[in-house]
């Protein structure tokens, strides 16, 4: 069986820190209140393939309120495929710049712009991309956004110079879900893939884990201990509005949407054991899955929803196994360790992430090659949980501890280049990283 301090309330692996000394009060809404901690971004290693680029900081930035153009150099940075060349002030979306001299400081590619306010109030960010070892004019455009969508509109600059460049879409727009905890209270937050700009959807004394995004981008079902019982809920972003979904006797846990949005699988306890179960977004047609004596739970879809993918000590110890989605025989995935947990499928349905014990009890993120079967450990941290693929599958977000505080790391897949995001005055676990196409709004 799954091991007490992994199993509590048959939820999933990486809950451990979080079950302690809540109190019974109810949980509060409160959509659009900004986030009380911000992050900032450390980026480490070096990558084998990256573009030289230059960014100047935008003229007139500072009248934007946001500096512009720094979250775009990190943006790119965080992604591994960019190393940021510097540049002076000076140079804008009209310039003619000068090629040798940008090539003579080793960039290959060249984005400069500038900010405006208009007599609306709006905020102009405007940009222009060079080649700059063609000389060749690579576009631009402007955007004329809300004071409060600068960051957004900078994310989207980097979204643009990311796809330009590398021919696939960029990420930085889209956002990620997380938990905190901090002074014996827990908040569910939703903020940009950089951490930063941070709403609280939700808080409580008590218990929150297990965020998970709707295809859409427009709700969060999640796990709430705040009837002193696990509950999973389903909250609507833009109105704030929740409801119960999975209310049973028992546990009800590890809620995943399914890639249509019509079904949620989870891990219920109402029957005896922990089983998975599907279950309609409005709580109707509960249907089980699975019939063991293990413990079956942390259930993902694969994107094409046809198969589902769970951890099970039905071989004696945690594995990854997969099933169809409709149930049915299931077949072990891992193989390399006797403790293999949290698993996550990349967007193409190529990869599996998953986190694995390492000796006694080191916690260490992996990336299995679901075809070949290879498995590559890509951190050096011991203490990882709950990882999260970005919608173009080009980086993974997890949990981790750092300097003794808990802590979102995003990291390639290959794990040469990671950034971490740290918060100043609370820990900070269970990511999520959302979908493309969010409604921001």
């Amino acid at each position: 069986m799954l091991e007490p301090e992994k199993s509590k309330s048959t939820l999933s692996s990486s809950r451990r820190h979080w079950l302690t000394g809540a109190a019974a009060v109810a949980a509060t809404t409160l959509v659009g209140r900004p986030a009380l901690a911000q992050f900032r971004v450390e980026i480490s290693g070096v990558g084998s393939v990256q573009v030289p680029i230059a960014i100047p900081d935008l003229r007139d930035e500072a009248r934007a309120g946001q500096p512009v153009a720094s979250i775009v150099r990190a943006d790119l940075e965080r992604s591994g495929q960019f190393r940021i060349i510097d540049a002076p002030a000076g140079l804008t979306e009209t310039s003619s710049p000068v090629w040798t001299e940008w090539r003579g400081r080793g960039a290959d590619a060249l984005a400069a712009g500038s900010c405006a306010k208009l007599a609306d109030g709006r905020v102009d960010v405007r940009y222009k991309l060079w080649d700059a070892v063609k000389g060749q004019d690579l576009g631009g455009e402007a955007q004329a956004v809300a004071p409060d969508d600068v960051r957004l509109a900078a994310h989207r600059m980097a979204d643009a110079i990311y796809q330009k460049l590398t021919g696939e879409r960029g990420v930085f727009a889209t956002r990620m879900a997380y938990v905190t905890k901090a002074g014996g209270r827990y908040s569910l937050r939703i903020a940009d893939a950089d951490g930063e700009g941070g709403q609280v959807a939700l808080a409580s004394p008590d218990p929150i884990i297990s965020p998970a995004w709707s295809r859409d981008g427009r709700e969060l079902a999640y796990v709430s201990f705040e009837t002193r019982k696990a509950v999973v809920w389903i909250q609507n972003l833009q109105t704030g509005q929740r409801r119960q979904v999975a209310n049973f006797k028992g546990s009800n846990s590890a809620p995943t949407f399914s890639p249509d949005g019509s079904q949620l699988a989870l891990t219920l306890s109402r029957d005896g054991g922990s089983q998975l179960f599907l279950i309609n977004r409005d709580g109707s047609g509960v249907r089980r899955l699975t019939t063991s004596p293990a413990i079956d739970t942390e259930p993902v879809f694969t994107p094409d929803g046809s198969a589902i993918y769970f951890v099970s000590d039905r071989g004696g110890s945690p594995q990854i196994y997969r099933m169809p989605a409709q149930g049915g025989p299931a077949q072990r995935v891992t193989f390399t360790g006797n403790y293999n947990i949290s698993p996550d499928i990349s967007p193409d349905g190529r990869t599996l992430a998953y986190i694995t014990r390492v000796g006694g009890g080191s916690f260490k993120l992996c990336v299995m090659d679901l075809a070949s079967g290879s498995v590559n450990q890509i951190t050096e941290t011991t203490d990882d949980e709950s990882p999260s693929f970005a919608p173009n599958g080009r980086l993974i977000v997890y949990a981790t501890k750092a300097g003794g505080r808990d802590v979102l790391v995003t990291t390639t897949l290959d794990g040469k280049i990671k950034a971490k995001l740290i918060s100043t005055s609370a820990d900070v676990r269970e990511p999520t990283w959302g979908p493309f196409g969010q409604d921001r709004k």
